[in-house]
């Protein structure tokens, strides 16, 4: 199966190393996970559970948290992290739908949303990248200015889309799936290809994986960490689409707890949060581990508390398994 990071072979032989193992068994870990959690699912719900339209809720509800988690991987891949993300997704939702914004068309809140999520997600790049400040600490200040900002834009109310033909589109479905699931599996794709068989993505795992060297390689550190934390912000206006097109409304409160559940999304799909090592393939496993967990608790009445502590452990236990994997390749 084949994932993000690069699976090293011998010089003649080809043989795939412990390292390319790992990581499959990792991945089919993952999946037989999400299979034995649709069991179960299904085993409570039979009638329900597994319903074309339960499956279309899931996914519709797990693909702005999966696009979000896409830049999040990026950024931690290279040794950061970014706690901005759900500010971001807030931001870009007010924005695109200011009355002034919806006055120029559906495609003029498309680009808003993009432009302002890139913007939002540049000045955290440039921040820690030119300014030298911690990513904590950057991205820290963005979530609390960006969804303060998002607040004031909307004098804290919810603002309503008024443009049908951005409903009509988003809303709507091709060969019968949904457009958000669509936009989802386009981000993946398009971040599988840009993370694994580019530049690019060989750089990004190389400052995660020690910085000065990449930098004594010539790898244009500072530039290539801005623009990591650039893909961050422009997944941030993709998933602002995504939630405007769900609640047809813009809200300060969009994407709220987005960055714990994109961070929890990264963990579990095996990316390393001292950076140099991910996958992507292991990040949408690991969105859809929580989204069927989610789904199974809604479905059987369980209180959003007891979802927490849930979603509490299994971080938990995905990192102490980091650790434990980390540990045995150094002895």
């Amino acid at each position: 199966m084949a994932g993000e990071e690069p699976v090293r072979t011998g010089p003649t032989t080809g043989v795939r190393t412990p390292s390319g193992l790992r990581l499959d068994l990792r991945l089919t870990i993952l999946t037989g996970v999400l299979v034995a959690l649709c069991v179960t699912g299904y085993v409570l719900q039979p009638d329900s559970f597994l319903s074309e339209s339960n499956v279309s809720t899931m996914l519709r509800l797990a693909a702005a948290i999966g696009v979000v988690s896409v830049g999040m991987t990026f950024v931690i891949i290279s040794g950061g992290i970014d706690l901005s993300v759900g500010s971001m997704v807030a931001l870009s939702s007010v924005w695109m739908t200011t009355l002034a914004t919806q006055s120029y068309g559906p495609w003029v809140m498309v680009l808003c949303a993009l432009v302002v999520g890139l913007g939002a997600g540049l000045i955290n790049g440039v921040l820690i990248a030119y300014g030298r400040l911690v990513p904590f600490i950057a991205t820290l200040a963005m979530y609390a200015s960006a969804r303060g900002l998002a607040e004031r834009l909307s004098d804290g109310r919810t603002q309503v889309v008024e443009q049908q033909g951005y409903l009509d589109f988003f809303r709507g479905d091709l060969f019968g799936i949904p457009t958000l699931i669509w936009m989802l599996a386009v981000v993946y794709v398009v971040g599988w290809v840009l993370l694994n068989r580019t530049t690019f993505g060989r750089r990004t795992f190389a400052i995660g994986g020690n910085e000065e060297a990449a930098r004594l390689a010539g790898i244009n550190v500072k530039r290539h960490t801005a623009m990591v934390y650039g893909i961050a912000g422009l997944c941030c206006g993709i998933a602002a689409l995504m939630v405007v097109a769900r609640t047809t409304s813009g809200s300060s409160t969009n994407g709220m707890y987005y960055e714990l559940d994109a961070i929890a999304a990264v963990v579990i799909g095996g990316t390393l949060l001292s950076g140099g090592r991910g996958t992507l393939i292991g990040t949408l496993i690991g969105g859809l581990i929580f989204t069927v967990v989610n789904s199974i608790f809604t479905q059987n009445n369980l209180e959003s508390d007891i979802q927490n502590i849930a979603k509490g452990v299994i971080i938990v236990v995905a990192v102490l398994l980091q650790y434990g994997t980390a540990r045995n390749r150094k002895t």
